[in-house]
């Protein structure tokens, strides 16, 4: 079972990449597989290294919140 976190893209690149944020964590990925251009801002889904999918804004910081809750319970029991 694979477990995508959304990231959001912060940087368009000329050589069909994008950079994007995931929690913090800033990496450049391929958009080759996406038909529509993605923008600064939008919210999408990767899967090694390539973007899979574009999605809701409201989707994915609804689920950005609940991992942030799931990385500080797991934090406070260590």
């Amino acid at each position: 079972m694979c477990l995508s976190v959304p990231s959001q893209v912060t940087q368009v690149h000329a050589d069909s990449t994008v950079t994007v944020d995931t929690l913090g964590v800033k990496r450049r990925v391929s958009s080759h597989l996406m038909s529509e251009p993605l923008l600064i801002g939008d919210f999408v889904l990767i899967h090694i290294g390539f973007v899979m999918n574009k999605i809701d804004e409201e989707d994915a910081k609804l689920s950005l919140a609940l991992y942030r809750e799931i990385v500080e319970k797991l934090e406070q029991e260590e």
